[in-house]
């Protein structure tokens, strides 16, 4: 194999493996920054001083570069460049970080989608020593509605706020009175206290309202399911002690720690 191709490989091997140390790391290293650019481009919209927003900004600048250097080198590790160019995260990744160089509307707020691309990370990362525990595949359906859910609200709100800011700051006057309004609307609450002015605020909440009608009562729908699933005991029956109250994801008896089969005990 030639050694620049080697070399494309192994890079880009490491940018999407979930498996070893080094790409488990590059890939959170990567969700801290979109989280950490998510937090800036809120406390931005916030009244703070002069010198924590030269601070703010240079720090984003810094994540901007990374993220930049990011998609150049996957650009330069994809074997079909068209396919790379034209896939959804890679359109994502531009999205976000194009607007800032070319002086367009602060869009930074989408990089939180940019989470889908390292979700499968929490099928490996181990949380059971501080946090919980995620190994079912009903876990993990359960954690990426929620963040389908929260990364929709996010982006709308980003996006109701750029657009109304300027036109209505009385109203919109920060990022949670941005956040306020989507939850309002995309539930379909409508209190009518919030209101955009701007023709591209009216249009966001039209997505807003369509979004919350379609969305949302599917994924809980969903949600409710797995939930159910997973409080409901599962059909292994211990083949030793006879317990047939285990986990649907259980392998081994919680009695007597006998390996569970589907069908032991069964009739």
């Amino acid at each position: 194999m030639d050694y620049k191709l080697k070399i494309r490989s192994q890079i880009a091997h490491y940018l999407d493996d979930f498996d070893s140390p080094i790409g488990i790391t590059i890939n959170l290293v990567i969700l801290w920054l979109i989280l950490l650019s998510s937090v800036i481009f809120v406390v931005e919209t916030y009244p703070i001083s002069s010198y924590l927003t030269s601070v703010l900004q240079q720090i984003d600048i810094v994540i901007l570069g990374i993220f930049t250097l990011e998609y150049v080198t996957r650009f330069w590790c994809a074997e079909s460049k068209r396919e790379f160019v034209f896939s959804i995260f890679s359109f994502i990744d531009l999205l976000a970080i194009l607007p800032l160089f070319i002086g367009l509307i602060d869009i930074r707020y989408i990089r939180v989608l940019r989470w889908f691309r390292v979700l499968r990370l929490i099928r490996l990362v181990n949380f059971e020593a501080f946090l919980f525990k995620v190994k079912s595949e009903d876990t993990i359906v359960i954690i990426r509605i929620f963040l389908i859910l929260f990364s929709l609200i996010f982006v709308y709100s980003g996006a109701i706020y750029q657009v109304e800011h300027q036109t209505n700051p009385e109203v919109f006057d920060d990022f949670f009175d941005a956040l306020y309004f989507s939850v309002v609307t995309m539930t379909t609450v409508g209190f009518g206290d919030v209101i955009p002015l701007s023709q591209a605020g009216r249009i966001l909440t039209v997505l807003m309202i369509f979004s919350g009608i379609i969305l949302i009562p599917w994924q809980i729908g969903i949600l409710t399911q797995k939930i159910f699933h997973i409080t409901q005991p599962g059909d292994k029956v211990c083949s030793h002690c006879g317990l047939r109250l285990h986990d649907r994801d259980a392998n081994f008896c919680k009695i007597c720690g006998t390996k569970l089969t589907n069908n032991a005990g069964s009739n």
